[in-house]
């Protein structure tokens, strides 16, 4: 039987509470040689070990747009890259793909049919951006497996329909000058308190929840398998552009959203990305214009909500 999500959660239950605290108390074992030299193969192209966090990651970049905000063109890693994730379950006997992919309104319906028809899950489907050109929109697909090579050929196969599949993405000029920021990168991680990473003409800062331990389907989730807050900058120091994600608990969401309103950043989603992670993760993407500054010294603010517990909560459940 092949193994998804679906039919393990059918088996074992919902929850925490069908995984033993030993098990959740051992360090993930990292993939072996063998099984990230699978996943190369399979996909033609090499990707990173984030061994901190025992993963292998691939950036999925949709170099085949040509993307506009409000008619102004943005470079393709301001948020228009996607990313798959391969990560084992903490008892090891499993691995996890995970993935955002970015997909024109039209390729939707066929990346989707394909995962369904390759024993992967569809986990959340939404936009990121407002004004973009054209419209796109983020599919994250979850599966699981036993063997990696495997896995990367099912995720493959559900992608195919799309140009986000590596054969299917323009090649590289090699000749081509790459673009560099034009920030001044020292004085926005002073303020940040993070270190950016340059990607051609934009930096990403990205910020794991080291305060939490969130556990999806007995894997451990991490930064670099989408368990992070982000801010991407394009542009100049006194004229930049900056998009993000934050996430967060549920309790922290409603002290999130007026800490970014405050410094003029726009909330164009807010959403999940994950299904049965527990505790609950909520993710809030955001777009501003203005001063590099100024747009830094709101996702710092908003970075400053999480991990407090709030002094109030903005409404009374009961």
């Amino acid at each position: 039987m092949q193994l998804t999500r679906r039919n393990i959660l059918t088996t074992v239950g919902f929850g925490l509470a069908a995984y033993p605290a030993a098990a959740l108390a051992k360090p993930t074992k990292l993939l072996t040689p063998e099984e990230i030299s699978a996943i190369e193969t399979a996909f033609g192209k090499k990707g990173r070990s984030v061994e901190n966090e025992a993963l292998y990651t691939i950036p999925l970049p949709r170099n085949d747009l040509k993307v506009t905000i409000q008619g102004e063109p943005i470079p393709i890693p301001f948020g228009f890259g996607g990313w798959v994730s391969f990560k084992r379950t903490r008892d090891g006997k499993q691995l996890m793909v995970m993935s955002d992919t970015v997909l024109l309104q039209h390729e939707v319906a066929g990346v989707m049919d394909a995962a369904i028809a390759n024993g992967l899950e569809i986990a959340a489907v939404h936009n990121h951006f407002f004004y973009e050109e054209p419209r796109i929109f983020y599919m994250h697909l979850h599966g699981m497996g036993t063997d990696a090579g495997e896995l990367a050929r099912r995720y493959l196969a559900a992608i195919l329909p799309s140009p986000l599949h590596p054969v299917n993405q323009p090649k590289p000029n090699p000749g081509a000058t790459p673009p560099v920021p034009a920030f001044d990168i020292p004085a926005l991680d002073a303020l940040v308190g993070y270190k950016a990473t340059p990607n051609g003409a934009t930096i990403k800062y990205t910020v794991g929840r080291a305060d939490l331990t969130i556990v999806d389907m007995n894997v451990e989730m991490t930064a670099a398998i989408g368990l992070n807050s982000w801010a991407s900058f394009a542009g100049t120091m006194e004229k930049a552009h900056i998009a993000g994600d934050i996430a967060m608990l549920e309790r922290e969401v409603n002290f999130v959203i007026p800490v970014l309103r405050k410094a003029g950043l726009e909330v164009v989603a807010l959403h999940h990305h994950m299904l049965f992670e527990s505790p609950k993760m909520i993710f809030l993407h955001y777009f501003g214009t203005g001063p590099a500054i100024q747009l830094a010294e709101g996702f710092k603010a908003a970075l400053s909500i999480l991990g407090k517990k709030p002094g109030r909560q903005p409404m009374r459940h009961r």
